[in-house]
């Protein structure tokens, strides 16, 4: 199924910020455009960039559910459960997710936020350095993540330019 004109309107307002405008396009969608699974990644997203992590995690289940290979739903599941206290729950998601997402960077970079989280700085460290082996500007996101507040003196020289 190519993506409707609708769907691609959402998706630029998505990228423009334009959140509310993005979901009157979803909503104008078909029922079997709003569930297929690129639309239900740009719902996941526009949970996530809302803060409404609850639905967004509903949305990724479901993106789970009908494209279990896809790596969106488990990495934006993932963090939803993360940013919901879950953050145990958000590491066995992933490591129980499909091996298509040991080909993301971004796969181990929020394994290694879990893992900081949890107080597992060892596992974190690898985690990260790996995800910094993957996509170098991972390296500059780490200097600001909160979630890595704790560990920062273990990974202080991976994160040097």
């Amino acid at each position: 199924m190519e993506p409707s004109h609708l769907f691609i309107a959402a998706s630029g307002y998505f990228e423009l910020g334009m959140l509310e405008d993005a979901w009157e396009q979803i909503d104008a969608l078909s029922e079997d455009e709003r569930n297929h699974p690129r639309t239900l990644r740009l719902q996941a997203q526009l949970h996530i960039a809302a803060g409404r992590h609850e639905p967004g995690l509903a949305v990724c289940r479901q993106l789970c559910d009908v494209a279990p290979d896809d790596a969106a739903g488990y990495i934006h599941g993932a963090y939803c459960l993360h940013e919901l206290g879950e953050t145990e729950e958000a590491r066995e998601l992933l490591l129980n997710g499909p091996e298509a997402l040991r080909d993301e960077p971004i796969f181990f970079y929020n394994l290694g936020c879990y893992e900081a989280r949890l107080g597992e700085t060892d596992a974190a460290c690898a985690w990260l350095l790996r995800s910094f082996q993957m996509d170098s500007a991972l390296r500059h996101h780490a200097r600001r993540d909160p979630d890595l507040e704790g560990i920062w003196d273990s990974i202080r020289d991976s994160v040097a330019d």
